[in-house]
């Protein structure tokens, strides 16, 4: 992997030095409500993932005349632009597009290099909504981010293999002196997170699957305390598996050390594309289970459920069936989620899990045409249209796929923020249904028409 350089640029006060301080895990730039803190260039090695780059902090972009401080603060910002591999652009999602931020796109945009487009301050729902007024930009599609609370930093990474394919190839060993040939997504090795209460056989399961025993294991609860990234090829396919700390209520999360593992188990489901919810047989579904995927659909993973010491039920015929209709019953919001049993003692159950698997990813993954998603949203429309509120008929002109990983669509059209919640979940199952999306959190966001003669 070839080392890279970003630049985070943005007016004053949206964020940029928080970033920066996220991703090089140190507090080295100064934070504080009062615009223009920072003044100089400011480099730091940042870590994501596993990607390990260079990221410039600047100054709040400004016009001033070049011999005043602000001037000199704007010309080291212009610099960082030149020496940049790639643009980290910050605005904030709260304050809305200003003149200032159209101003500076525009500055960005003449750079002719890779762009992302970060909406930071958008942890609340009212923030993600507004993120999409970003798109005036012409930047390409804004992440809601929060670097305050280190939500959206899975997006930022696929956002830069996406944008530095060359510069975020994974090595590969036996290329080493090779010239490199750009990676397509099948050369990049599937994340899977394998996450769980203490003591549902995770890291037995792993050693399973890798056919050794890499990982410490025992009857003991919470014996592993990092997460750790483990390379395996299955059927000559490349995967990187995380086994992670068992997860337990908060209240039951005691000494400091099991708070940091827990916290590590977390950051393994945000840069994980599947995630593997473990279950034991004899007690599923249990309210920390529930808990723990929730949390994976917060961060909008793909989940397959993994149900194990299946040898010990195996002689309950009807148990699959009832485990089945529990998780569409409790696991609404990412309904069709595939069921597995497996055995991490006798290994019984991998390689179905593995297809599982790949199958979640490549739904996770997947892109649909705004012709049939139109084609679809007429047929429903006309079948069942939205209910009138207050005597207002709230009218929706057309749906589109902003992003996929997981699938996000916007509906455009009138009045959509009054829309039922109970029409969005039925729009919700009709995509997941028609599009054949299981298994996977789906996302939908409406943007409203602000034009003011449009009051039809």
């Amino acid at each position: 992997m070839m080392t890279f350089t970003v630049a985070i640029i943005g007016r004053p006060n949206v964020g940029k030095s928080t970033l920066f301080n996220r991703l090089v895990g140190k507090k080295l730039a100064l934070v504080d409500d009062q615009p223009g803190v920072t003044r100089d260039r400011r480099e730091g090695q940042a870590r994501l993932g596993d990607l390990d780059f260079t990221v410039i902090d600047t100054a709040g972009l400004e016009e001033a005349d070049p011999a005043s401080l602000a001037g000199r603060m704007r010309a080291q910002t212009e610099e960082a632009l030149a020496s940049a591999d790639a643009i980290v652009f910050v605005v904030d999602a709260r304050a809305g597009i200003t003149p200032h931020d159209r101003q500076f796109a525009d500055l960005v945009r003449r750079a002719a290099k890779p762009v992302i487009l970060l909406a930071n301050k958008a942890e609340s729902r009212a923030g993600i909504l507004q993120t999409y007024e970003a798109f005036g930009l012409g930047l390409g599609d804004p992440i809601p981010f929060s670097a305050e609370h280190g939500e959206g930093l899975s997006e930022l990474y696929d956002a830069l293999r996406e944008a530095l394919p060359e510069q975020t190839r994974l090595p590969d060993p036996e290329e080493e002196g090779a010239e490199a040939e750009p990676a397509d997504d099948a050369d990049r090795p599937l994340r899977v997170a394998i996450v769980g209460r203490p003591n549902a056989g995770k890291s037995t399961l792993i050693n399973r699957m890798l056919g050794e025993e890499r990982l410490l294991t025992g009857p003991e609860a919470g014996i592993t305390r990092d997460s750790i990234g483990l390379d395996w090829e299955w059927r000559g396919r490349k995967v990187k598996l995380f086994d992670t700390a068992g997860m337990r209520r908060r209240s039951k999360v005691e000494e400091k050390l099991e708070k940091l593992a827990v916290s590590d188990g977390l950051r393994a489901v945000k840069f994980a594309e599947v995630v593997v919810l473990l279950l034991d047989a004899t007690i599923p579904f249990e309210k920390q289970d529930l808990a723990i995927q929730n949390l994976i659909e917060k961060e909008g993973r793909a989940l397959v459920i993994a149900v194990n010491k299946w040898d010990l039920v195996a002689g309950d015929p009807g148990r699959l069936k009832r485990l089945t209709d529990d998780s569409e019953r409790l696991l609404s919001q990412v309904k069709g989620a595939r069921i597995v049993p497996v055995s991490a003692l006798t290994g019984d159950g991998v390689d179905r899990l593995m297809e599982a698997c790949f199958a979640a990813a490549e739904v996770w993954s997947r892109r649909i045409s705004t012709a049939r998603l139109n084609k679809w949203l007429s047929r429903v429309l006309e079948g069942h249209p939205p209910p009138a509120v207050s005597g207002r008929r709230i009218k929706i002109r057309y749906m589109t796929q902003v992003k996929a990983r997981p699938p996000h669509f916007a509906l455009f059209g009138n009045q959509l923020d009054s829309l039922p919640e109970s029409y969005t979940r039925y729009l919700i199952n009709g995509l997941r249904e028609q599009f054949d999306l299981p298994g996977t959190p789906i996302r939908l966001s409406m943007r409203t028409s602000d034009n003011p003669y449009d009051k039809e």
